[in-house]
């Protein structure tokens, strides 16, 4: 039955690129609409790093590039895609950055004091991205990936997750299906001269200003929504937006929607 895995982790594989390789015709919705990152979320992720100087990689457009200069850290940003390369390099002209992915990193050993991903991570083969993260992080150096999940604690977001459904909420988008996911997470433990304890896990609050039709246009930026079918897709957030018409706290003007940047965390031993 060795065929038949190496057949499903091909298929698996294929799909995720095909998912992560979708954020490219959205590069410019995604920049407009998706939310930056809790600021303490990110000083936590930190912690421990020898130095400032950070590697935000599979940056996309810029998101958590864009607070990790505004807390003064010596950023290079790393992503395949052209088109989000484009809109990154277009929002923040003064940072490096450059073409390339995880598992290719085009930056020299030891370089950085520390690793960071924003909901980037999941899409790295880490058999082959882990080896190279250890590569170009300094002795001593972090490594942390940061998802901004929603909170269903609060009880119209755990409807609307209800309501939108797996491909605008996916597996790793509210709290706990995030602790879930991420607990299993194929992390470098050893690589060179970087060497790591277990990972941690830590969620902190934040929230982005939205409203009805902007909350619709950022589910539309969501991967799971970006490969379907173009009339599923209208489908599916038309009925997205009648639920916010139809939901008190969100069928008038601004609202802030509940959220919560969580963190995995690898520190040096």
């Amino acid at each position: 039955m060795g065929w038949a895995r190496r057949y499903g982790d091909r298929v698996e594989r294929n799909e995720r690129e095909r998912h992560a390789s979708a954020f490219g015709t959205a590069a410019t919705a995604y920049d407009t609409h998706r939310p930056d990152y809790a600021v303490d979320a990110v000083r936590w992720a930190l912690e421990g790093a020898p130095g400032r100087r950070v590697l935000d990689l599979g940056a996309g457009t810029g998101k958590l590039t864009g607070t990790l200069t505004a807390l003064d850290a010596d950023v290079t940003a790393v992503e395949p895609d052209a088109a989000m390369l484009t809109e990154l390099r277009r929002s923040l002209p003064d940072v490096a950055a450059y073409q390339g992915g995880a598992e290719a990193i085009p930056l020299p050993d030891g370089s950085v004091d520390a690793v960071l991903a924003g909901n980037a991570m999941h899409w790295f083969d880490m058999t082959v991205a882990g080896p190279e993260i250890a590569r170009v992080l300094a002795p001593g150096g972090v490594l942390a990936g940061l998802w901004n999940t929603l909170d269903d604690r609060v009880g119209w977001v755990a409807e609307l997750a209800r309501v939108a459904g797996s491909a605008a909420i996916g597996p790793r988008d509210t709290p706990e299906s995030w602790r879930i996911e991420t607990a299993g997470a194929h992390l470098p433990r050893d690589g060179g001269a970087a060497r790591f304890d277990s990972p941690e896990q830590a969620e902190f609050p934040h929230g982005q200003r939205r409203t009805a039709d902007t909350l619709v246009a950022t589910l539309a930026t969501r991967a799971g929504m970006l490969v379907m079918p173009q009339r599923q897709r209208q489908a599916e957030l038309h009925r997205i937006r009648a639920f916010l018409a139809d939901t008190p706290q969100t069928a008038d003007g601004e609202f802030t929607l509940p959220m919560l940047t969580c963190v995995l965390r690898v520190r040096p031993r």
